[in-house]
This record gives C-alpha cells, sequence and structure tokens, in this order.
C-alpha cells in the first residue's frame, strides 16, 4: 500500500485544481486480496480539515459491481443512490462514539486532576459521583448538521445511555491504542476509535462515523435562524448562476445562487423568509469563501 499525494505544506488549492489531492494505492496477488488491501487501508485513512470522500471510497470497493468486476464509467450516474451514505448516523456508531467521548473525557479529567495542587479533591475526579443525579452527564454531538443529544450515567467504562427514548447498557468499555471494546447490551463489539477536543470518529471496520461535540445547552430554532441574513460562499468558486435581485421576496430554503467549485454545483439557499438587499455577484464572478454573495433585510 502507498499514498501518492499532489501536495505539499504551503501550496494553494485553487478552483481550477483537481480535487483529487492525494490517492491510495494497494497491490495484490489477485483483485480480491487488493480490494481487501484497499478496505483496510482506507478504515485507517483519517484526513482532518477538508472534507474528504473517504466514506464513499468505503461503500464503493464492498459494491458487488466493484468486488465482481462489473462496474463501467456509467455505473455510478444510473445507481448513485446506493453509495450515498444515509441520513441519519447509525445508532451502534453512535453508543461506540458517545463511549469514546465519555471514556476520553474522564481520562482528561484525571490528567487534569494530577497536574492540579489536590489531585485527590473529589471535585476533579471522574468517578461518577455526584450528590443527587448518580454520576449524570449530558452529550451532545453534531452529525451533518444536526444535533444528536444523549444522557449517560455512570463511570469508569459502565454506563447507561440515554437518547431518544431508548436506554443502553454499556458494560466493559475500554479504549486503548486506538481501539475501543465494549458490551452494548451484553453484546460485545470491538472499534477503531479516536477523540480529541473537537471530534469523535469510529469505525467498526465496515463503516465510519466522524461526530463534533458541541454546547449541550444552546439557542436554536426561530430565535437563532432569524438573526441569521448573509448567505456565504461555502468555498471558492465560480457563480454560475444568480436567481434573484435586490428587492425581491424569498423563502426559507429557497435556492438564490448556484456555484461551481471542486467540479460540483452548489445551491446556496435562503436562510430564513425576508426581502433581497444587496447581491454581491454575478454569473461568472470568481469569489473567495465566506463571501457575502446575498444579504436579505433586517
Amino acid at each position: 500500500m502507498r499514498i501518492d499525494s499532489g501536495v505539499v505544506e504551503g501550496d494553494t488549492v485553487t478552483i481550477f485544481y483537481d480535487p483529487m489531492i492525494a490517492k491510495v494505492i494497494v497491490w495484490g496477488e489477485d483483485r480480491a486480496r487488493a480490494l481487501a488491501g484497499l478496505r483496510d487501508a482506507l478504515a485507517q485513512c483519517e484526513v482532518d480539515g477538508p472534507k474528504s470522500n473517504i466514506g464513499f471510497l468505503e461503500r464503493l470497493v464492498r459494491h458487488p459491481a466493484v468486488v465482481d468486476g462489473t462496474i463501467d464509467t456509467g455505473y455510478l450516474d444510473r445507481h448513485l443512490d446506493a453509495f450515498l451514505p444515509c441520513a441519519e448516523a447509525d445508532a451502534t456508531l453512535v453508543l461506540a462514539a458517545a463511549t469514546t467521548r465519555l471514556l476520553w473525557l474522564e481520562a482528561t479529567e484525571r490528567a487534569t486532576a494530577a497536574a492540579s495542587s489536590d489531585p485527590t479533591s473529589p471535585w476533579s475526579i471522574a468517578d461518577g459521583w455526584r450528590l443527587g443525579h448518580a454520576g449524570k452527564r449530558d452529550l451532545a454531538f453534531l452529525h451533518r448538521g444536526e444535533r444528536i443529544g444523549l444522557t449517560a450515567h455512570g463511570s469508569g467504562g459502565e454506563y447507561r445511555i440515554a437518547s431518544d427514548g431508548m436506554e443502553t447498557t454499556v458494560s466493559g468499555a475500554r479504549w486503548s491504542d486506538g481501539l475501543l471494546g465494549a458490551r452494548f447490551d451484553g453484546k460485545a463489539h470491538r472499534f477503531h476509535a479516536d477523540a480529541d477536543p473537537l471530534r469523535v470518529t469510529v469505525h467498526d471496520g465496515e463503516r465510519r462515523l466522524r461526530l463534533n461535540p458541541t454546547e449541550v445547552y444552546r439557542r436554536q430554532g426561530v430565535v437563532q435562524a432569524a438573526s441569521d441574513r448573509r448567505v456565504h460562499a461555502p468555498m471558492p468558486g465560480r457563480v454560475v448562476l444568480v436567481k434573484v435581485q435586490v428587492g425581491d421576496r424569498v423563502r426559507a430554503g429557497q435556492e438564490l445562487l448556484v456555484i461551481e467549485a471542486m467540479k460540483m454545483e452548489l445551491g446556496l439557499k435562503a436562510p430564513r423568509d425576508g426581502v433581497v438587499e444587496q447581491v454581491n455577484a454575478v454569473a461568472g464572478d470568481l469569489v473567495e469563501a465566506d463571501a457575502v454573495l446575498v444579504a436579505l433585510e433586517p
């Protein structure tokens, strides 16, 4: 297995550059062994920062058309739905991510306590004991822009984790050298798992899930959306189509512009109902990331 990269530190990736900035190459004595090696290599890949297509590639190399060697250049256009991820995160992977997050939090708290002036203080030790609520800990994550909330009781790899009215007993959870082992309601599971303050990633050998920890308590809904009046370019790109002009009344979710970036067309939509106050781009313009393209009246 080898990785070929087309960029080095300090390079600028422009909108004119091919979106493939690296590739994984695996050799095997036959197709089956090469594909098995490729699946293993992809499971160990992790890209921080830019979005990547690793999850898509993992689904691709397990598809019968690829395994049997019957795929053609038009196959994805005809059967794209078979390769798209599910909108909702898998419940078992969410449990694994929550368990990893709990173990990471406890390890962090132990390290902080050990470095403090009072390392044996009961207020610093993450042993699950809390007056009045038996070690309750609320967790919140973001997945594809959607919020996932869970409640956990317990410590040290022994937890009860509840979400959407369902509770799971987690027992014997251990996380070491990037591997998580645990029993969920008595059934043994094993995952590759990684965590830091900004993310939790788990992989069950076939599927991966990355969640971003977020605030447990935060404003949501209409109050938050009402203050959002600007539509920004999510990445550098070229404006393909402008569908509105100053003075137009638009509704939340209505497509306002289309930009082309990294060989893809992205539709940018209104964040709320309102009247267009500014249009700062025309078809053909090259725009930078985060540029304000449309603004609604306050």
